[in-house]
């Protein structure tokens, strides 16, 4: 299975997997449909597969137009955004598996940023080193999504699973924010070496318009602060050690950085 990055909107990423053996492809969260019909048209592939995480417009904003060229497609998406994502047909829940390449990928339920978000984690498999995640906005590079429809105990739950995957597991996000996050994330973990390293790295790398995603997750474990909350400095900067306030916090301070 190969993985493409579209950038599309101003900070979007929508992803697009494919198989040349077969020539089929699978796009995650399209959120415009144009840029995706040119690619699989340049790559010459038959889109078979939607895999939504949520049901933001930013992110099913192109369903519609996919579907009306690939009739024969299926959507997948949360079971409880069902309504909410145009065309879904595959209701998903935690420990259900999709397929896609000769891939079966595990989905799991992270409600935190809206009540349905789902995540799509694609295990290594033969020959290769890493794992694949498309996490949606539940994870960033150098931060997480904000909490619209969910708690700061849901979404420490969710992290939780995320965190608990390997270290050399590739972080699909959905957008380019991590030169922000890691400017904020330094305002509350600023004697992190790792993350002071990785903020110059990346402040270097968007000075040259390269992209930040995908990221690793073992940095991520170093370095983001929402994947942080158990660290003394954290919870010395937000003066609470319980997991969900110490994130809460974290959350609420990013909310007015």
């Amino acid at each position: 299975m190969k993985i493409e990055r579209i950038p599309v909107l101003s900070d979007n990423y929508i992803f697009l997997l494919y198989d040349l053996k077969t020539r089929t492809a699978a796009v995650v969260d399209p959120a415009v449909a144009e840029p995706v019909l040119q690619r699989l048209e340049e790559l010459e592939l038959n889109l078979v597969t939607i895999f939504n995480t949520h049901h933001h417009s930013d992110h099913v904003g192109g369903n519609r137009k996919l579907i009306k060229h690939f009739p024969e497609l299926c959507v997948y998406g949360g079971a409880e955004d069902r309504g909410r994502i145009p065309g879904q047909q595959v209701f998903l829940q935690e420990g259900d598996t999709v397929e896609f390449a000769g891939e079966t990928g595990q989905v799991f339920f992270v409600p935190g940023h809206t009540r349905a978000h789902i995540a799509y984690y694609f295990p290594p498999t033969q020959g290769e080193d890493t794992g694949n995640l498309f996490c949606g906005d539940t994870l960033f590079a150098g931060g997480c999504g904000r909490l619209f429809e969910g708690t700061p105990a849901q979404m420490v739950d969710s992290l939780s699973k995320f965190r608990a995957l390997p270290d050399n597991t590739l972080v699909w996000c959905a957008h380019e924010y991590t030169l922000n996050n890691l400017k904020f994330a330094l305002t509350v973990d600023r004697y992190n070496a790792d993350l002071q390293n990785r903020y110059e790295s990346v402040k270097s790398d968007r000075a040259f318009g390269k992209a930040t995603v995908p990221s690793i997750l073992g940095i991520e474990k170093k370095t983001n602060p929402f994947l942080r909350w158990d660290s003394p400095s954290l919870q010395e900067v937000t003066k609470m050690q319980e997991p969900a306030r110490v994130f809460g916090r974290i959350r609420g301070m990013k909310d007015q950085f």
